[in-house]
């Protein structure tokens, strides 16, 4: 009579009767014992191979390293660039942190910058993404609607986070998503809509799920025109969310709530003096809350920060001394044409003061230069002339009331 075969794990020798599960193999035999130990270390393998990935690849600085680096590009802003230093820094940090039984969940610091048009909230957030070499998005609020409406669903954002990280999730689960114009889907008054509000309160809700972090179907190719497309899971609890909006007119709010009038008479104390020229940096939640933003999305939303408005000394040092400043741009170009190119101080200051004139901000003085310098950019790569130098009376020239009326209205 031939021998009974005895069953027994490959890998530990524990025999089949000694198991609760024994699995066999082409030669080999393994028990759940086993296969529990090794899902355990494949587990923390894959773990360790994903945080070296990030480690490897994010370029992360201490915060004063990362204002240094904000400095470069960002003229004025201090307490902005402070606060959204010590924010991003935190922030990935804590997906750095080795994960541990004990360890103490720490949660997103996503960031809200309020500031009037032109005073620099996307470029602050698109220089910090450009600096940690993280994917990066920027997507307007106000496209954005509630689930079934026309327009676009807030699954979109992460459409566009995907595309820039080149269709890599683990990449774009750890980018930076910039929402602009965040103001203008807030609710008109303070009570709760009891109807269906396509643009503003229904988007806020729509939006608490991917600030607060969850697991998000993302079509691929965007919207839900394209009903066959496979769609693509993504966690949000590791993309850091940066809202921005100008809230025009919150300064009323801001005025109310410190018991002054915006207009008419109003003496504050001696010891407590209001700067009324920018009563942006005494804002608070709760003046968001009175804007329209519902309380959900706010506490979502915990790092708050303020643009300081850009005035005349401001707006000149934008235009020569950030490293990618506009003056130093077209003198680039210029160069490429072999022309030498010059501005002189007075026309710098008369572009300035156009500026200010016709409340272009930062973007005007783009605009502006624009049109000082086209007919000299179209003449002089086909002429033999190698230098061009800019002076006040050249600007005045070139900037006709027509040109600057058109100006205004595109701004």
């Amino acid at each position: 009579m031939a021998k009974e075969e005895i069953l027994e794990c490959s890998f530990c020798g524990r025999k089949k009767a000694e198991t609760d599960l024994l699995i066999a193999g082409m030669d080999a035999h393994i028990c759940d014992k086993c296969i529990e130990q090794a899902h355990g270390i494949v587990t923390e393998e894959i773990s360790d191979v994903k945080s070296s990935k990030l480690s490897k690849d994010l370029m992360l600085k201490k915060p004063l390293e990362i204002k240094e680096f904000l400095d470069q590009y960002i003229i004025g802003q201090v307490e902005t660039k402070r606060a959204m230093a010590v924010a991003v820094y935190n922030h990935y940090k804590r997906l750095l942190q080795k994960e541990t039984d004990d360890e103490v969940e720490i949660e997103k610091s996503n960031i809200i910058l309020v500031g009037e048009t032109g005073t620099g909230k996307t470029l602050v957030a698109r220089t910090i993404a450009k600096m940690l070499n993280v994917p990066f998005s920027i997507v307007d609020a106000t496209v954005l609607t509630q689930a079934g409406y026309v327009g676009e669903d807030v699954e979109s954002i992460l459409s566009r986070l995907l595309q820039a990280a080149d269709y890599d999730v683990e990449k774009a689960e750890k980018g930076i998503v910039f929402i602009d114009e965040i103001d203008k889907i807030a609710r008109k008054g303070d009570n709760p809509s009891i109807t269906r509000d396509v643009s503003g309160e229904g988007v806020q809700q729509a939006l608490l799920k991917l600030l607060e972090g969850s697991v998000v179907n993302v079509p691929p190719k965007g919207g839900r025109k394209h009903p066959e497309q496979k769609f693509i899971e993504i966690n949000t609890k590791d993309i850091l969310f940066i809202a921005g909006g100008a809230f025009s007119g919150i300064d009323r709010t801001i005025s109310k709530r410190l018991n002054r009038q915006a207009v008419g008479f109003g003496a504050s104390l001696e010891g407590n003096k209001i700067d009324e020229e920018n009563l942006l940096q005494y804002i608070t939640p709760l003046d968001l809350k009175s804007f329209g933003l519902i309380p959900e999305i706010i506490g979502r939303l915990p790092v708050l920060s303020y643009m300081n408005p850009l005035d005349a000394e401001t707006l000149r040092a934008i235009l020569t001394e950030p490293k990618n400043s506009i003056i130093k741009q077209y003198t680039k170009l210029f160069l490429m044409d072999e022309v030498a190119f010059t501005i002189e101080e007075g026309a710098l200051n008369y572009i300035v003061n156009k500026a200010i004139e016709y409340k272009l901000g930062a973007r005007g003085l783009r605009s502006l230069c624009e049109a000082i310098f086209t007919d000299a950019m179209f003449e002089l790569p086909s002429s033999n002339d190698k230098e061009f130098n800019v002076n006040k009376e050249y600007a005045e020239a070139k900037l006709t009331n027509t040109t600057l009326k058109k100006l205004r209205a595109a701004s």
